[in-house]
């Protein structure tokens, strides 16, 4: 049961949108901007990294529900986010990503912990300065997201199914469009705030 009063029907991140639309909107938009705006980190990638930080915060909701995203979005490869879940270090990614992953790993602990010698390996594999800051904005984002979700006890779904489904929506439809659906979803039921 959540710490607050919120909508019963809505897990995790949806039903604290419905709570407050005016913050609901702008972390919406954010993960729009950091996870589907173009990059030369691919989609799946950006939501792997979203998903991996957290499983590391141990957030439930988001890394179920970032890990079936970024599943629908590797299609034929979904395996790949569940070998990164396990030890990204011996998964089947590149080089790059799995330095990106190290880095982002340090900064759901501490961003401090990242050192010039993080970024120079991810620079030798390849990463942009771009990939390496938006690596490091995801894992901070989430880190933000993950707490927000559990310091107010959202429920989360336990069925996989309805993981699948929330994944492909997120791939499809992205966080913009999915602002405005929650909200309507929450007035149809509730009537307006």
């Amino acid at each position: 049961m959540s710490h607050i009063s919120l909508p019963d029907d809505m897990p995790g991140i949806r039903a604290l949108v419905a709570y407050r639309t005016d913050t609901g909107k702008i972390l919406y938009e954010l993960a729009e901007a950091l996870l589907r705006s173009e990059s030369t980190l691919k989609r799946a990638e950006r939501e792997l990294i979203a998903a991996y930080v957290s499983w590391l915060n141990e957030c439930a909701f988001c890394a179920s529900s970032h890990a079936a995203a970024s599943r629908h979005l590797f299609n034929e490869r979904s395996d790949i986010v569940d070998a990164v879940l396990k030890d990204y270090r011996t998964a089947p990614i590149s080089a790059k990503l799995k330095a990106l992953l190290k880095i982002a790993g340090k900064v759901q602990q501490n961003g401090r912990l990242v050192t010039e010698e993080d970024v120079a390996d991810a620079h030798a594999h390849g990463a942009t300065d771009r990939e390496i800051h938006d690596a490091v904005l995801i894992a901070a984002s989430f880190s933000m997201f993950n707490r927000y979700v559990d310091g107010l006890a959202t429920w989360a779904p336990e069925d996989p199914d309805v993981y699948t489904e929330m994944g492909r929506r997120m791939a499809e439809q992205g966080y913009a469009r999915r602002f405005s659906q929650v909200v309507s979803e929450h007035q149809v039921e509730h009537g307006p705030r």
